[in-house]
């Protein structure tokens, strides 16, 4: 059973790389293909699975980086990094860039196992507490994120449409709804827009990693954050890590390299602990643990304490990959022919939702690949499309 699980395990850090290598194949994707499929995969016992989709889960929120900072094609997740990564591409500085990633996420890799034991005692009394006030607290937050744009106005009503549309997604007949409405929102949009971008950056750095380092203020005023908002957004549904990196840096202001940091850790912290709240308050906060809700009747403490572990191995071969895989591409940046790759990639998608969805999904995913590109050339932050997750969310806690 040893040699199945760390074969899983393995397996699961190449599907989380190529997920994290390929703009708009998200693992939510490869999740839900995973779970329409589960009829293929009912001789393999769930534990391999489950190993499988978190390791899976874990390498990609180390390697979705690179195509964020070299190729400037992000996914929901990784978008906030646009900006500050860009910047220091353009420097000559992607490498260092997102080896300041890499050491968020391992730096993630240490809070969740400290606070893996705080939300199997705390989390659910603190739920039960809290679950009438969670539609109140989105609806806060929500608003927080909308009204800190110059354009709230436009803000506001990227939020509602996305909202609308994921409200009647899931209220539909649609096979499989995660699929197109993420595929299209976070992963079609990009990849079309993406294909008319064009960036000629200058040749990069590849400095030693022992000479990439944080000076003390930096990491003070990204880990301290860190430990106040990445947890308590963990748990609230529709809530995301950019969410939970947008307010910390609102509240403790941060530079490129700080922000970076934060943006690394609070991705691995959010998807490592997603998995630890669907065990303690049966609640899925991810497409990840929402599959493994799937595929597990009961989770117990022996899968939690997999879990951890299989977290921690696979984050530790995930930043070795990526640091490789960022140095080549360092070297190589600009001899990648990223237009084809992107046509490739999103006929894949649409391949795949053709495949795995039916017309009505199909449909979904043309009108939330359209929000998108609107969001995206009007120069709304994408973070807004989250109310396609959110209002579903505080309607279902308010009607319940």
């Amino acid at each position: 059973m040893i040699i199945e699980i760390l074969i899983a395990l393995l397996l699961g850090v190449a599907a989380g790389t190529f997920t994290g290598l390929s703009p708009g194949i998200h693992i939510n994707l490869i999740s839900s293909i995973l779970v329409s499929s589960l009829y293929f995969f009912s001789s393999l016992p769930p534990t391999i699975l489950l190993v499988f989709i978190v390791a899976m889960s874990i390498t990609h929120t180390f390697i979705d980086f690179i195509p964020s900072i070299f190729l400037g094609a992000p996914e929901e997740d990784s978008f906030l990094s646009i900006l500050p990564g860009h910047q220091m591409l353009l420097e000559g500085k992607g490498f260092e860039a997102y080896i300041i990633t890499i050491y968020g996420s391992l730096t993630a890799l240490i809070i969740i196992l400290i606070f893996t034991p705080i939300f199997i005692i705390a989390l659910p009394p603190i739920y039960k507490i809290t679950k009438t006030i969670i539609p109140f607290l989105l609806i806060f937050i929500s608003l927080f994120i909308i009204f800190r744009e110059k354009n709230y106005f436009l803000s506001l009503v990227i939020f509602l449409l996305s909202g609308i549309l994921g409200f009647l997604t899931f209220n539909l007949p649609i096979k499989e709804p995660l699929m197109p409405l993420l595929s299209g929102l976070f992963g079609l949009s990009s990849l079309i827009i993406s294909i008319k971008t064009k960036s000629n950056p200058q040749k990069q750095e590849v400095t030693s990693i022992k000479n990439i380092k944080l000076t003390k203020s930096e990491f003070t005023r990204s880990i301290i954050p860190l430990f106040i908002f990445s947890p308590f957004c963990s748990f609230l549904p529709g809530i995301g890590s950019s969410h939970s990196a947008t307010i910390s840096s609102e509240i403790f202001p941060q530079n490129n390299r700080s922000f970076l940091f934060l943006v690394g850790a609070t991705n691995t912290i959010i998807m490592g602990l997603s998995f630890i709240t669907l065990y303690t308050i049966n609640k899925s906060r991810s497409g990840s643990a929402a599959a493994i809700q799937e595929i597990l009747n009961n989770i117990t403490i022996q899968h939690i304490i997999l879990i951890i572990i299989t977290i921690i191995i696979s984050g530790i071969i995930a930043s070795i990959i990526g640091i490789k895989i960022a140095k080549y591409i360092s070297t190589k940046i600009n001899k990648i022919n990223y237009a084809f790759l992107t046509i490739i990639t999103a006929l894949i998608i649409l391949t795949i939702n053709i495949i795995f969805s039916n017309w009505l999904g199909i449909l979904v995913l043309i009108i939330a690949t359209s929000l998108g590109i609107f969001t995206i050339t009007l120069n709304s932050k994408r973070i807004n499309l989250m109310g396609s997750l959110i209002i579903p969310a505080i309607t279902h806690y308010l009607i319940a």
